[in-house]
């Protein structure tokens, strides 16, 4: 019996380092052709992608981009064209440890400094003194709440706002319900690293295909592009630290959250309600109850 175990441990220990240092997927051509059109700047010494295209003539309006947790600024692709028939500067980044930028670890990633990203950003673009409009989705509102906090406080290097549109993003921790995986890799310091280690892209893709809705559903062309996106520079092995921000959102619940109630700055917010991350019809309730003057916009599905 001992030696029928040794045998299959001397099959499976070697199955599984390999399993454990597959090397990340080559970028798709379209991911490819992103990258390419992006360039770096660099923030206390790390790389941070972004892209920047100059669109409609005529107008001196310029829109900022933040994107979802876990994936990039690649989310916006499918918009990126319209957009820049709209306004004269289409921005996006990816956030520190995000995408084409770096993704250092260890590292204590927070709220606080993927807004200074931005900042430093704008202000290296040569627009600290533009009016921007910002256009958020998920993780995106909580830093687009706290470039608005600092924006209405005055803060040094703050942003000018012109306008602000959110979507989708766990902006109340009361009504926010994270998934099995995010609760688990966020808390659990001993398991995290075996986690990241362990998911393949059939687990991310079940994981993120539940916060879709049913008439909305990526392709698996799409799905690869998110996994591709996140395992390049090994960005799945940092997701525990990152995921301190919800966290941060309740520690810091009135300052994002009084910022959203409190400002003069114009404020949208699209909503779809088959969030299960943020359900119907708690969110909603919560929403117009705290910000009732707040235009709002529900999508079918």
């Amino acid at each position: 019996m001992r030696e029928w175990w040794i045998h299959v441990g001397l099959i499976c220990i070697p199955l599984v380092a390999v399993y454990l240092h597959i090397p990340p997927p080559q970028l798709s051509p379209a991911l490819q052709k992103w990258q390419s059109a992006g360039q770096l700047f660099h923030f206390r010494g790390r790389g941070i992608f972004y892209r920047d295209s100059y669109g409609a003539l005529g107008s001196s309006d310029v829109v900022i981009l933040l994107h979802g947790f876990p994936t990039s600024s690649y989310d916006w692709n499918k918009i990126w064209e319209p957009l820049t028939q709209r306004f004269h500067r289409v921005i996006a980044l990816d956030f520190l440890g995000f995408g084409f930028s770096d993704k250092p670890r260890p590292h204590r990633y927070s709220i606080f400094e993927q807004a200074s990203v931005v900042e430093a950003l704008v202000a290296h673009l040569g627009l600290s003194n533009q009016r921007v409009n910002l256009v958020s989705h998920d993780y995106g509102d909580t830093v687009a709440l706290e470039l608005l906090y600092r924006s209405d406080q005055n803060r040094t290097g703050h942003l000018t706002l012109n306008s602000l549109c959110l979507s989708n993003g766990g902006i109340f921790p009361e009504t926010h319900y994270p998934r099995l995986m995010q609760r688990l890799l966020k808390d659990s310091s001993i398991l995290s690293p075996l986690l990241m280690r362990l998911t393949n892209f059939m687990i991310f893709q079940k994981g993120i295909g539940e916060v879709f809705g049913p008439y909305t559903q990526p392709t698996d062309t799409e799905f690869w592009d998110m996994w591709t996106s996140l395992r390049y520079n090994d960005g799945n092995l940092a997701l525990d630290s990152i995921l301190q921000y919800i966290n941060q959102r309740l520690k810091h619940r009135e300052r994002w959250v009084g910022a959203l109630t409190s400002t003069v700055v114009p404020l949208h917010m699209i909503y779809g309600p088959l969030d299960p991350v943020n359900p119907y019809p708690q969110f909603i309730r919560l929403y117009h109850h705290t910000s009732s003057s707040i235009s709002f916009n529900q999508l079918l599905g």
